[in-house]
């Protein structure tokens, strides 16, 4: 970046930052929003799964369980480290918080967060038994691989690169979704689980946000964002029913 330069004209031209000390306040502004947003997530994800762990069928899925309930906790620590470069206060996640909040199950909040943090809204849905929790993870494993990639390219580098170390390890746990599903058709058959399809399906949608949202272009003017809302989600949904298909399951109508 050149003196004359501003900032946000280098973040334009694809420039990229490594130092708080560097960011504009818009930009630092949204940054921690984004890594909240992802830590509160993982943080619940967890928390609601950890609950499900003895519920599965035998010694190997209930490991394969408290893996991810392990992996996605030092998921969300990678990205609090960052958190802390730039003052945040990160201590309350040290504090009993209750990360295993959830609503009533026919709640319908769309894309609305809780006063509780600032989760995605699809974690705030309780998870009811083994195989709500395999759908639940398939379908928002998916989108969270999907997201994740797209994330992996922001501009601030260290982020972009915890982002990046962290998206294999997510894509994992999609895959281990995906046999539990196979597992589940093959004992209950795929009638049983449409239902559980048909209930997450539009809570996976709605994680993707507005698809015409107002400030996606201000946010791919900074290094961001760079694929649409509305890209990412019908990338998801071809991913996703392909994989529900393979099952004999269909998306939600």
């Amino acid at each position: 970046m050149t003196e004359e330069m501003s900032i946000e004209s280098y973040l334009a031209q694809g420039g990229v930052l490594s130092n708080p000390s560097n960011v504009p306040p818009r930009y630092r502004a949204e940054l921690l929003k984004m890594m909240a947003t992802f830590v509160d997530s993982e943080l619940a994800g967890a928390a609601g799964f950890a609950d499900i762990i003895n519920e599965g069928p035998g010694i190997k899925a209930r490991i394969a369980a408290a893996r991810i309930v392990l992996e996605k906790s030092d998921s969300a620590e990678k990205v609090l480290r960052i958190m802390g470069e730039f003052g945040a206060d990160i201590e309350r996640y040290a504090d009993h918080h209750p990360w295993t909040a959830r609503l009533e199950r026919d709640a319908d909040i769309g894309q609305s967060r809780t006063k509780h943090d600032m989760r995605l809204a699809v974690f705030n849905y309780p998870l009811e038994g083994w195989a709500d929790a395999v759908m639940m993870n398939l379908l928002m494993g998916r989108a969270v691989t999907l997201q994740l990639e797209e994330l992996s390219h922001v501009s601030y580098q260290p982020l972009a690169e915890a982002f990046r170390a962290i998206l294999p390890v997510e894509a994992h746990h999609a895959e281990l979704a995906e046999e539990g599903l196979m597992q589940l058709v093959e004992g209950q058959g795929a009638p049983a689980l449409q239902e559980l399809a048909d209930y997450w399906w539009p809570r996976v949608a709605a994680s993707f946000g507005q698809e015409a949202s107002e400030k996606f272009e201000g946010l791919k003017a900074i290094g961001l964002r760079r694929t649409p809302n509305a890209e990412l989600k019908a990338q998801w949904e071809q991913d996703a029913g392909a994989v529900l298909g393979k099952s004999g399951l269909k998306p939600a109508a």
